[in-house]
Order: structure tokens, then sequence, then C-alpha cells
């Protein structure tokens, strides 16, 4: 038996989305950091699964729920409703160190007339006492009528095979949607670009990742070197952050970009020349125009 399917990953922001999409899928395919809101758009990651679980399951990454301030939130929160219109199973997160909070109960409130089965993942069961996550369990369960419970550590891979084993249990059959040496469907470019907004988010602080949006202008890749050549403008709202991000004496550019490139090398497999550029965009998360140009549609 070979079941296919979508699998939404949604909660609010912070929960872990992002890392257990990277452990379910088995490759980093979503920027995760300890900031809230770092996932900006639905990113599509997809593991083929062998006997006894034969499948293809194609989870969906979500920007966490929050209440939106700009074009900017209010895209990202369509991005969520779309997929939980869109998918044939959710995976809501709850987080077990901060237990149940408004925002959680919201959020289930939200999904009671969804008519697709529900996986409650309760992520960080690693920093929590076992005696305190018994009693969060039996909370949980009075928020939904979910099809199991999990408890789990994303960024330690704990609970992740019992999570694939429920997910099989709940999808229809169904054919391989994507090659079967596919584990993602986001372009290079698309990944590049991520990958330099995870350095920004990780080295800069305030108002300074919200603010930043990557363009990657130019990936060339020259196969008989093993070489990628790559060009990306980072986009942001103010000549303040735009100081921020090159940073006294093009300092804080030049971390940004060597540790973006040697990432980019681990996961490309090739030489990388990274070249980035900042340029300021006034305003533009409060414009959809603009966020159109710089790729959020």
């Amino acid at each position: 038996m070979f079941k296919t399917g979508f699998i939404g990953i949604i909660g609010r922001p912070n929960v872990g989305k992002s890392t257990l999409i990277n452990s379910l899928v088995g490759e980093k395919i979503a920027i995760a950091t300890h900031k809230p809101q770092t996932t900006r758009n639905r990113i599509t990651g997809i593991k083929n699964m062998p006997p006894p679980q034969a499948g293809q399951f194609i989870f969906v990454d979500t920007p966490g729920i929050h209440r939106p301030k700009s074009a900017l939130s209010e895209k990202m929160l369509e991005e969520v409703r779309e997929t939980i219109r869109g998918v044939d199973l959710l995976v809501l997160m709850l987080d077990a160190e901060a237990g149940i909070v408004r925002q959680d109960r919201a959020i289930t409130e939200s999904l009671k007339d969804c008519n697709h089965p529900v996986i409650l993942a309760i992520n960080k069961i690693d920093l929590v006492a076992k005696a305190g996550l018994l009693p969060l369990i039996a909370e949980a369960q009075h928020l939904l009528p979910f099809s199991a419970i999990i408890p789990l550590c994303a960024a330690k891979g704990e609970g992740i095979e019992p999570l694939y084993r429920e997910i099989w249990s709940l999808l229809p059959e169904g054919p391989m949607l994507f090659p079967d040496d596919l584990f993602t469907d986001q372009t290079e470019r698309f990944l590049a670009a991520e990958i330099i907004r995870e350095k920004i988010t990780l080295l800069t602080h305030q108002e300074v990742p919200y603010a930043t949006a990557v363009v990657v202008e130019l990936f060339k890749e020259e196969e008989e070197r093993n070489f990628i050549r790559i060009a990306a403008t980072i986009n942001v709202e103010k000549d303040s952050q735009k100081g921020i991000v090159i940073g006294k004496r093009g300092s804080m550019l030049k971390e940004i970009g060597r540790q973006a490139r040697l990432e980019m090398e681990e996961f490309f497999a090739a030489r990388v020349f990274l070249e980035l550029f900042v340029r300021v965009r006034k305003d533009w998360s409060k414009s959809k125009r603009e966020m159109k140009e710089l790729g959020y549609e």
C-alpha cells in the first residue's frame, strides 16, 4: 500500500515548525532561528518513505500564526490559511516548555470546523520533566479531538518515527507526485536567499531581521568547475538598518557573507563565490507593490 498526501505544519511563532520539517525531511530546507516569525513563505519538503510506511509525504511549513501588523504579516497569515485549506492532514505544534497559551487556544478554536485530521505534536519535551508533560497532554486533549498526540523533540529527532507512523495511517492511498530524488520544490535561488536571510537574522538584532528581504540577482553554475557564482541584494527599510547590516568598515556584511557562503558550499556541494549588496527600499513591508517586486507574491 502506497500513500501520498500533503501535511501542513502549523502553530504560533517559535514553536519549532521549521526545525520539525527539517527533521522530517532529513535535509535543511527551512531556516530556523530562535527569533519568532523567521519563516515567511510556505516551504515544501518531500520525504519518500520505504515500507512498511511506504509513501510520499509532502510537508508544508508555514509562518507562525500571529496578529498581522503589516502587509507582509498579512501575507504570511494568508499563506497559513491557504495551507490549512489545501492539505490532507495537519500537524499542530505546541511548545511543551511554554505550555498552552492564549494563542494556542485561539488556533485550536479556529480549527474546530476543519475537515482534515489533526495531529498534535508537543515539541521541546527535553525542556520539561515527565511529571509536567502528562498534565499538559491531558489539558491538550480538551482542545480538539486530535487524531493523535505525539510528544517530540524536533531538534534532536526524538518522536519522529511515531509521527511518521501516525501520518501514514491517516493519509489516503495515492501515486507518487514528485520524483523520488527530490526533497523540496523550492528553487536554488530561493534556498540561497533564505540561507543569507538566516545569517542576517542570527547576526543582527532588534528590528533589522524583520525589515530585511533578500533577492538573488544572479545564480550561475559552472558545472565543469563545480563552481557557483551568486550575487544577492539585501533590502532594508531604513538607512540606519543599512548601516547595521554593513557594519563598521563592512565587518558585519563580510561575516554574513562568510557564514552564508560556507553553508551554501555544503548544501550545494560546490565552491561558491558570493557577492552581497545592501539597498534601502523605504517601508517595503508595508507596500504590496514593493513586496511583489521582492518576491512576496
